[in-house]
């Protein structure tokens, strides 16, 4: 992979117990696999002092790239900002509390040697909450019953892209919905999908805000409006 130059993409909000240790991780995986990255860390509007914690390592080190945005988006507008952002020839996204193992991320990229898109998902049930468990199973069908995606997990939290795969898109969405609308975006340019098992580490610290019900409705709402508008 030294041939290569990654750009590492973590959306965060209220990941102050994460934050700091997750870009050491990546710091560290990055120099073993390229010479040349950035890690570009965009704060949600964190209520926390996360934002205050990757400023200060910024200027510790040219390679990390803290974007703040002044008002929460309910993650889709921070993970845009970051893949907008993203200049390397592969863009790595994952969640702001490094979930996978670094020999998963390894494996992961090898797969690109024919593929444009790797996408991970679970081999075993990352949440017991019924709540969880029902909710994604419900959105996943919806995914594929209304946009004939056959994703495993559409928003796992590891996904790689070649840069070319992102190149003009306009992404619309506010939520989470942004993973389906560049899933359905890029397969309409016809780039090659793979699909990669993995077992998520689970989160010791701090809370997931996926399932806020802010989110959640505006991730059904960004559903509607591209169901309808595209």
């Amino acid at each position: 992979m030294k041939k290569h130059n990654i750009s590492f993409v973590f959306p965060m909000f209220n990941e102050s117990d994460n934050i700091k240790e997750t870009i050491r991780k990546a710091s560290a995986l990055a120099k073993e696999l390229c010479e040349d990255y950035e890690i570009i860390v965009v704060d949600d509007a964190s209520a926390d002092g996360s934002g205050d914690i990757v400023d200060k390592l910024g200027l510790e080190d040219r390679h990390i790239k803290s974007i703040r945005l002044k008002n929460n988006t309910k993650f889709g507008g921070a993970l845009k900002e970051g893949l907008k952002r993203a200049s390397k020839s592969i863009v790595l996204y994952t969640d702001s509390d490094f979930p996978a193992k670094e020999e998963d991320i390894k494996r992961a990229l090898e797969l690109l040697d024919d593929s444009d898109i790797v996408t991970a998902y679970s081999l075993v049930i990352k949440d017991a909450s019924l709540k969880r468990i029902f909710m994604s199973k419900v959105y996943n069908f919806l995914v594929r019953f209304l946009f004939g995606l056959n994703i495993r997990d559409i928003n796992s939290g590891l996904k790689i892209y070649r840069k070319q795969v992102l190149e003009g898109l306009d992404l619309k969405s506010k939520s989470p919905f942004i993973d389906v609308e560049i899933f359905a975006e890029t397969i309409k340019r016809n780039f090659r999908i793979k699909q990669y098992g993995l077992i998520f580490e689970l989160r010791t610290r701090g809370h997931s805000s996926i399932s806020r019900i802010g989110v959640v409705a505006r991730t059904f709402w960004d559903m509607l409006v591209y169901k309808f508008s595209r």
